[in-house]
Order: structure tokens, then C-alpha cells, then sequence
């Protein structure tokens, strides 16, 4: 009978998260919700595995649950680096997403070059949407839209993805003398678009439907201006009613 170990690890991980002062709250605990949804869609019945080849699909399947609790542990970080520079908050993402993402990897793999194969998709996925949350933020900077920051972030997903993969396809194309046609690997740019977006949709609802986790991600993000502080505008009545009198 196989240990549960390496599955209970990741799990305990999150939970610890939840355990930080910032998260000690009930509203905090709804990140279960995507992160369940996520691990749900990462074990399929033994059905649909059969469907692609074991070994493709299994890393593909690793790659999901990774990159899901590497998004869960973004989000439980997130109070760290609410305001802070655009730069610190793209710098907390990636080794937030990395770190958790890897950790996930090896304990549930071992050591191996499965492991390895994962490893270097989980790394990858985890800069381009690190990427593409910040450029998100930074185009939707000051105001806050679920509608435009999901448009917005599937866009930069594409055009990162792109950037990723075009570069691979040349040298692909050069390396091959032209045996391997462009377009059909440029083709796995939206597949891996639609794919990191998958993953990061379940986590973008929480943060609309739960003002908790809609504030971070506002703050993360930089999506909504700081109100000013209410002792400047106290102030400034109270010098306007001294000049008024």
C-alpha cells in the first residue's frame, strides 16, 4: 500500500501558512476552497488517464497540483507584501510559486527524472505567471475590475508564454533544417495560456467573491489607489476653518 505521506505533506504546508498571524481568521481558510478544486482536477479517474500516454500525462497532472499549491501559498504570503514596490511583490510571487510549487514536486515524485522533467515545467510556468500577474497589475494599476484583470492577465500569459517558447521554436526550426514547422510549436503557446489560466482562475475568484483575499490581491497587485490617511484631511479642515474664521 503506498504512503500518504507524500500527499499529506503539501497539505500540512498550506496549513502551516495558515497558522501566520496574517491569516489568523476565518476568512483566510476559504483559500481550501480553489486549492481542493485545483488537487481535485489533478488526480482524474483512471479513465481519462488512459486517454494520453502515462508518462506525458502524469507530469502534466504533477504540474497542475504543483503550481496549485505554489498559488495558495502566493496568496497566504500575500499579506507580506500588500503596498510594498511592484518589484518586491513580482520577487514574493516567483518564490513563493517556485518554492511551494518545487516542494510539491520532489516530496510527491522523490528524486527522479520525472521529477526533473516536472521540475523544469514547474519552474517555467512559475516565472511566466509571476510575469504576467505583475504586468496584469501594472496595466490595471489604480483601478480594480475582475473582468478586466482576468482579460488582462490571460493576455499576458499568451504574450509571455510566447516569449518563452518562441525563441525554443527557432532554434528548434534552425537546429532541425526546417523539419519542424513553426507554426505547430508556436501552437502550444494558447494551450499553455489556457492552461496557467486554468489554474490561476480558481484562485482570482476567491479574491472577488471574498473582500479578505480581494484586498490582498488589490494590494499585491497594485490595483486600487490607498485611500489617504484621514488625519491629513482632519487637518486640512481644521486650517480651513481657522482661515475662514
Amino acid at each position: 500500500m503506498p504512503s500518504l505521506t507524500p500527499q499529506v505533506v503539501p497539505w500540512l504546508a498550506i496549513l502551516a501558512l495558515l497558522m501566520l498571524k496574517p491569516n489568523r481568521c476565518a476568512m483566510a481558510w476559504w483559500i481550501l476552497v480553489p486549492l481542493a478544486c485545483v488537487a481535485w482536477a489533478s488526480n482524474p479517474p483512471e479513465s481519462l488517464r488512459e486517454l494520453l500516454p502515462s508518462s506525458q500525462f502524469d507530469i502534466f497532472l504533477e504540474l497542475i497540483g504543483a503550481l496549485g499549491f505554489g498559488l495558495a501559498a502566493v496568496w497566504l504570503l500575500s499579506g507580506y507584501l500588500d503596498w510594498k514596490h511592484r518589484m518586491l511583490a513580482f520577487l514574493g510571487i516567483l518564490v513563493a510559486l517556485g518554492a511551494f510549487g518545487l516542494l510539491t514536486c520532489v516530496v510527491r515524485q522523490g528524486l527522479g527524472i520525472e521529477t526533473l522533467q516536472a521540475g523544469i515545467f514547474v519552474a517555467a510556468s512559475a516565472l511566466v505567471i509571476s510575469v504576467a500577474l505583475t504586468l496584469a497589475g501594472l496595466v490595471c494599476r489604480g483601478r480594480y475590475g475582475g473582468l478586466r484583470l482576468s482579460l488582462w492577465l490571460f493576455g499576458a500569459l499568451v504574450l509571455v508564454w510566447l516569449l518563452v517558447i518562441g525563441p525554443l521554436a527557432v532554434i528548434a526550426a534552425i537546429a532541425s533544417g526546417g523539419n519542424v514547422p513553426l507554426g505547430q510549436f508556436l501552437g502550444v503557446v494558447p494551450m499553455m495560456a489556457g492552461f496557467s489560466f486554468g489554474v490561476v482562475l480558481p484562485f482570482l475568484v476567491l479574491s472577488f467573491a471574498n473582500g479578505f483575499y480581494r484586498e490582498r490581491l488589490k494590494g499585491l497587485l497594485h490595483l486600487g489607489a490607498a485611500a489617504p490617511p484621514p488625519m491629513i484631511t482632519s487637518r486640512m479642515q481644521a486650517v480651513l476653518e481657522a482661515a475662514g474664521s
